[in-house]
C-alpha cells in the first residue's frame, strides 16, 4: 500500500521519523514524501497537504498522513478535496504525558483512530503533533492504517452522503 505524508515546519520533525518507521513495518508500505523537504519555520502548511490530499484521492487504496501544530488546518485543508475523509488525532486524554506503548497498544486509548477508519473509512490521519509524543504519534499511524473499513451499509450509506 502507499502512504502519502507532508508536512508544515512544525511537524517536519516528526514526519522524517514517521518515514522511517513505516517503512520498517511488516506489511512493507511505501512512503511517498509530498513535503516539505526541509525545515522552513516560513512555510504554508497547505503547499504541502493539498498535494497530499490530491494524490490519496488519485489512488485508490492509498492513505495519507499529515501533520501540523495542532491538525486542524491541515485536516481542513486535505477535506477540501474530493473522496477525502482526513481524521484529527491530538493523542490520548492525557495529552504531553509520557505513556509506555511499547508492548501495551492499548486501542482503548486511540479509539478514535480506529474509530475513524472502522466508521467512516478515514483515508488521511491528521496528527496534531504539539499533543503527542512520538510514540503516540507511531502507535497512531500504525493502528490507522492496519484498522480495516468495517464496510457496514449504514457507515457505506453515511459516507455516500457526503
Amino acid at each position: 500500500m502507499k502512504i502519502y505524508i507532508g508536512s508544515d515546519h512544525v511537524g517536519y520533525g516528526l514526519k522524517e521519523k514517521l518515514k522511517t518507521y513505516i517503512t520498517e513495518l511488516e506489511e512493507g508500505y511505501e512512503v511517498e514524501d509530498k513535503g516539505n523537504v526541509k525545515y522552513d519555520k516560513d512555510d504554508d502548511y497547505p503547499d504541502f497537504i493539498r498535494p497530499v490530499a490530491e494524490a490519496v484521492a488519485n489512488d485508490v487504496g492509498s492513505k495519507g498522513i499529515i501533520l501540523g501544530g495542532s491538525g486542524q488546518g491541515e485536516a481542513i485543508c486535505a477535506n477540501k478535496t474530493k473522496g477525502i475523509r482526513a481524521a484529527i488525532f491530538y493523542g490520548p486524554k492525557e495529552a504531553q504525558a509520557e505513556i509506555d506503548i511499547s508492548g501495551k497498544k492499548s486501542a482503548e486509548t486511540f479509539e478514535i483512530v480506529k474509530l475513524a477508519r472502522e466508521h467512516n473509512n478515514a483515508n488521511i490521519l491528521s496528527l496534531g503533533v504539539r499533543f503527542m509524543s512520538e510514540d503516540e504519534a507511531k502507535f497512531a499511524v500504525e493502528l490507522f492504517l492496519n484498522t480495516k473499513f468495517s464496510e457496514d451499509e449504514r457507515h457505506i450509506r453515511r459516507i455516500n452522503k457526503i
